[in-house]
């Protein structure tokens, strides 16, 4: 669309719209409405998240020794399960307390509102 000097439009089929300056005067809006409240940190999920965290870890852990022969078992068939299940719980607490990390130190892409929150 081109604009001419007489206020004028020159639409899509060659019609002329007319416009006009929008007033200055107060239009309904507050700043305050724009305004990002602060985050809420989900303080239950990240505890969660660091529990999972530590048990996954220390079952991974226990699992490799007993596959490794460092701890003697009685049924090493027992041993497969062990690292499974740590695998099992490590993974969503690492993953939530990585969400966690970057949103407390602001890397763009990250929140606290993509940590699902437990509070009902």
């Amino acid at each position: 669309m081109k604009s001419s000097r007489s206020g004028l439009i020159a639409g899509p089929a060659g019609s002329k719209v007319k416009y006009s300056k929008v007033a200055s005067s107060e239009d309904g809006y507050i700043d305050l409405q724009f305004k990002r409240s602060p985050p809420k940190v989900p303080y239950k999920a990240i505890a969660l998240a660091t529990f999972l965290f530590v048990v996954g870890s220390l079952l991974i852990i226990i699992g490799a020794l007993l596959l490794a022969g460092y701890i003697e078992v009685t049924h090493p068939d027992r041993t497969i399960p062990v690292l499974i299940i740590g695998v099992l719980v490590f993974l969503p607490g690492f993953y939530h307390l990585r969400i966690a990390y970057y949103a407390s130190k602001g890397y763009r892409g990250y929140s606290y509102e993509d940590i699902p929150d437990f509070d009902d």
